[in-house]
């Protein structure tokens, strides 16, 4: 489980760097919105931003997550959630701007990657609440 959400952060980390090389704060309202909330220099705010989240990612592959907390389960579900839903609306803004939007193209490993970690998350959660022989 830990190499699927160390695999997803990696993810994350090559997505926001798409994101950043091309400018999404440019394009993308939401993101222009979020980055303006952090710094009236919008490239510094939304890299910023995305500092801090793969930062956060990686904490939480370090600690939670391989140290196996009792909270873990819940951070992994929040990072599920969270790209699945980055892995989806990339694609769909890109269709609706007709072409290429800055991160789509490693916007498509994370809806996948998002995926097999909750597999991975459900089983591990099924494997341990399964009544054990005695």
């Amino acid at each position: 489980m830990s190499a699927a959400f160390g695999a997803l952060v990696l993810a994350q980390a090559a997505h926001s760097i798409e994101e950043s090389i091309w400018r999404l704060w440019d394009s993308f309202p939401p993101a222009r919105f979020v980055a303006g909330l952090v710094s009236n220099d919008l490239e510094r705010g939304f890299v910023s931003l995305n500092i801090c989240i793969v930062a956060f990612g990686a904490w939480c592959y370090f600690w939670p997550v391989r140290r196996q907390w009792r909270g873990a389960a819940a951070i992994l579900w929040g990072w599920i959630v969270v790209e699945t839903i980055n892995g989806i609306v990339h694609p769909v803004w890109s269709v609706i701007q007709g072409g290429y939007t800055p991160g789509v193209v490693t916007a498509l490993m994370l809806a996948p990657l998002a995926l097999y970690l909750a597999k991975q998350v459900l089983a591990s959660s099924a494997h341990a609440e399964s009544p054990r022989p005695g």
